[in-house]
């Protein structure tokens, strides 16, 4: 009862400056509103660790001297970082998943949702973004740092790993977190295929209510403050790690 008599109050209260939150009192559209903001907070929590796992292997693979791993990685990167994210969604979701739907029998066998297809595409778009700034950041360690690795006996697979990717991932970091705003903004482009996200969610729900002003105020100010955390982690990342001398 107190929940509802706040919902009433708040809906009230901004009715009297022109804005539409009635739909908070029926208990189905505000189900639905509330179900977009936490499967956004789903898609933002599963996309940022696919991102950087990915981003590191291509980074890997595309500094590699062995060109059946640079070549397809390097092909793949100029293709997704040269398209449109909604493109690449599009295309996997109509024609990827319709092949897969073939293959298992029917799309009533096929287990990839439209859910799986934001996290793949999206994820690995900003994963081949990550890995050309870590590979930037790769070739710019000191050769004498690479050479001390060698000296003390690392071979290259250890040196990759010990200190190639820690410094560059150090160096990168500015980039990575410019990315992750990007990765955070580009959740949205699962309206396109009817995930349930929030700006699908409140799609469903001025199209009944004629509130689009309202909505929108609220999605806008709700992914102002998830990059603002997005920006402060990362700047808090940065000084933890930040090497005395060496990029940040």
């Amino acid at each position: 009862m107190q929940d509802m008599s706040f919902t009433d109050l708040f809906v009230s209260l901004t009715n009297r400056i022109g804005l539409n939150y009635e739909f908070l009192a029926t208990g189905y559209e505000a189900q639905i509103w509330r179900d977009g903001f936490i499967t956004t907070l789903y898609l933002i929590a599963l996309l940022i660790p696919v991102s950087l796992i990915g981003g590191l292997l291509f980074a890997a693979c595309l500094t590699s001297d062995r060109i059946w791993l640079s070549a397809p990685v390097r092909g793949f990167v100029e293709l997704t970082r040269n398209t449109p994210t909604l493109v690449q969604l599009m295309f996997s979701f109509l024609v990827l998943n319709t092949v897969v739907s073939n293959m298992v029998g029917g799309s009533q066998n096929n287990p990839l949702s439209p859910f799986f297809w934001v996290v793949a595409v999206v994820g690995l778009h900003i994963a081949a973004l990550h890995a050309e700034a870590i590979r930037a950041g790769i070739e710019a360690v000191p050769a004498s740092t690479i050479e001390a690795a060698r000296g003390i006996g690392f071979n290259p697979l250890q040196i990759l790993r010990y200190v190639e990717i820690p410094l560059a991932f150090r160096s990168s970091l500015p980039a990575i977190v410019n990315n992750l705003i990007n990765l955070v903004k580009l959740t949205t482009v699962g309206n396109a295929i009817a995930v349930s996200e929030i700006t699908y969610a409140s799609i469903m729900v001025w199209t009944q209510r004629d509130n689009v002003v309202s909505l929108m105020i609220v999605i806008l100010l709700f992914f102002s403050a998830i990059n603002m955390i997005v920006a402060r982690v990362g700047a808090w990342v940065e000084r933890k790690l930040a090497v005395p001398g060496y990029g940040l």
